[in-house]
């Protein structure tokens, strides 16, 4: 069947995984995986190879991607912090102006009244972080459980949405996919991908961590931090520590790729829904994740950090009106950019509450009316289980990166514990901390002093005492 009315505004789709770096996708030069499907999105528009989150971790970065705020406006700093459905959000202001609007699969920012989703016309939520086989999700009704994997009924809910909505009206689907999150259990049916145990490695996967901050030697994120449920098998005894190193790797990195090459077959389904419905050319396709994920880079699996395998979001936007096919922009973009994108392509207000700005222009290979010079980041979990991540923020550049570790969340104008420095052009794998080398001291002047402009400028008034 083919819907033949071609709306004014475009209809979109976002389809969000969890935890799915950038590095783990066909069109990003994957040397882990291929992704076809996630692919035929980027073959269609544009790669962001610069897009960014400013808080590695889900549940601070699905708030700011819906409120188009930063964490310590919306109040979502933490995996702990629930988002007031009373605040405005993108979903809500796209109803104002005739969207028909849903949501199905993770939801993770807080469950019954007042923390439901809200401004959206359907919604099947798993509870917090939900389960991959049988899962329950929740709805206006209460819990329903379903048989089967919990990519294919995510996918299987969304494309009954579609079936039943008013072709009449323009619509905002988010189909919102629990893979690949902790602990990566696979469909069977992909159980026998990745059997050689041969997926190459990345070059950090030994990394000493010498140079850098002390806080770092405390994380509890190496290969040898994941557990049972993790592995699903025994270590085999009699490996030395590199072996055993190698080893873990293998089997942690094959499950989480299964659990990728499901989403990358749903995300297909999708695309082939909207072909057979005459929908591809009228319809906004987006594929991104909450953050990235390091995949054993730096001898670590997990995010939360600010190194650029956590920090940097996969983004691949195709809308056939504006984007130009395998196309691809280097602009510093975030997940903050979301909501005013989406507000500007449906014609829809822009609130003066936004911080992120509408990446129209970029989407359409022109020069944007402001252009991003660099990211603003805050974690604010301190040392809390099970990763024991310090509190950190910084800023990057198109070159340069500046962290500080803190010793606390709130800091109460104390001054960071630690902090470091990279040169992104000539330390792509960031393994040289250049904190307190003389030739980059008027680097790190420059960076400290426009961090502290970024903090005032965004309104985060829990200012942290830098140096000079």
């Amino acid at each position: 069947m083919s819907e033949q009315r071609s709306p004014a505004r475009p209809n979109i789709v976002v389809i969000m995984s969890d935890d799915h770096a950038a590095h783990a996708i066909g069109a990003y030069g994957s040397r882990v995986n291929v992704t076809p499907h996630i692919d035929r999105i980027a073959a269609a528009g544009t790669r962001f190879e610069n897009c960014f989150c400013t808080n590695a971790i889900c549940t601070p970065s699905r708030a700011a991607i819906l409120t188009g705020e930063y964490n310590h406006v919306n109040g979502v700093r933490t995996l702990f912090d629930d988002l007031d459905n009373t605040r405005p959000q993108v979903q809500k202001e796209l109803q104002q102006v005739g969207y028909q609007t849903a949501i199905v699969g993770k939801w993770h920012l807080g469950h019954g009244e007042g923390h439901d989703p809200a401004g959206f016309d359907f919604w099947r939520v798993l509870p917090d972080q939900g389960d991959y086989h049988d899962p329950t999700l929740l709805g206006p009704d209460g819990e329903e459980r379903h048989r089967g994997y919990v990519t294919d009924i995510i996918t299987d809910l969304s494309l009954g949405w579609l079936e039943r909505r008013d072709p009449e009206r323009p619509f905002m689907l988010m189909v919102n996919h629990k893979a690949p999150h902790r602990s990566w259990h696979p469909n069977p049916q992909h159980n026998h991908l990745y059997q050689d145990g041969t997926i190459p490695e990345p070059e950090t996967l030994a990394d000493d961590h010498a140079g850098r901050a002390d806080a770092l030697a405390a994380l509890k994120m190496s290969m040898f931090d994941l557990n049972a449920d993790d592995l699903k098998q025994p270590v085999p005894e009699g490996l030395t520590q590199e072996q055993e190193r190698s080893w873990r790797y293998q089997r942690y990195m094959s499950d989480y790729l299964r659990c990728i090459a499901s989403v990358d077959d749903n995300v297909g389904r999708v695309l082939d829904w909207l072909e057979q419905h005459g929908l591809t050319e009228t319809t906004l396709v987006a594929y991104t994740s909450d953050q990235g994920f390091f995949l054993g880079d730096h001898g670590w699996f997990d995010k939360r950090l600010m190194y650029e395998e956590s920090l940097r979001m996969p983004l691949l936007v195709s809308y056939p009106p504006l984007t130009t096919p395998g196309s691809s922009t280097g602009d510093i973009v975030t997940n903050v950019d979301v909501a005013p994108t989406l507000l500007d392509l449906a014609g829809a207000p822009l609130p003066d509450r936004l911080q992120g700005y509408s990446m129209r222009e970029t989407l359409a290979g022109r020069e944007p009316a402001h252009r991003q010079t660099d990211v603003y980041y805050r974690y604010w979990e301190h040392l809390s289980g099970p990763h024991e991540v310090p509190a950190h923020m910084g800023i990057r550049t198109d070159r340069y990166k500046l962290i500080c570790y803190l010793a606390s969340p709130t800091t109460n104008g104390a001054p960071p514990s630690e902090i470091e420095l990279y040169d992104l052009e000539a330390d792509q794998a960031e393994v040289r901390n250049l904190y307190g080398d003389p030739a980059y001291d008027g680097v790190a002047s420059d960076l400290l002093r426009r961090l502290r402009e970024r903090q005032v400028e965004l309104g985060d008034e829990d200012l942290v005492t830098l140096p000079a």
